[in-house]
């Protein structure tokens, strides 16, 4: 089991609302229990920020959005979603950490936002993607 600290404030999106997910989660954030009796644990780096995609509903609730328009830029990728129909569990952006996304780390946003947009560059650290985040 793997349990995280607070991280950020809980809050909602306004319209036209700059997000930004934390680039990374500290090693000392990071939790391990349960684990086989003679063993000890230890977190040796940072989980980088490796991706970022709304969602309906909380994460646990896999919500994952297929619907979303990609454009390649030099550089990198902008996905965008449309986000103007009901969402019955709210709307969420979820934060991936981890170069197999093993972690994730979500916030509700506003039921007004319609569209994000995430422009996505590949980041200084292996598996690490930069991502801005615009919402209206």
């Amino acid at each position: 089991m793997v349990a995280f600290t607070a991280l950020t404030a809980p809050a909602s999106a306004a319209p036209g609302l700059v997000l930004e997910c934390p680039q990374f989660i500290e090693q000392k954030s990071v939790q391990i229990s349960n684990v086989p009796p003679g063993w000890t644990t230890f977190v040796r780096a940072p989980l980088y920020l490796h991706g970022a995609a709304p969602m309906s509903g909380p994460p646990e609730e896999l919500g994952e959005l297929a619907e979303f328009s990609q454009k390649r830029e030099k550089g990198g990728w902008i996905y965008t979603y449309q986000l103007d129909v009901p969402f019955p569990a709210g709307k969420w952006l979820a934060c991936t950490y981890g170069e197999s996304d093993q972690v994730t780390l979500g916030r509700k946003l506003n039921d007004n936002v319609r569209v994000c947009s995430f422009r996505y560059r590949k980041g200084r650290h292996v598996g690490e993607n930069d991502i801005a985040i615009a919402c209206k």
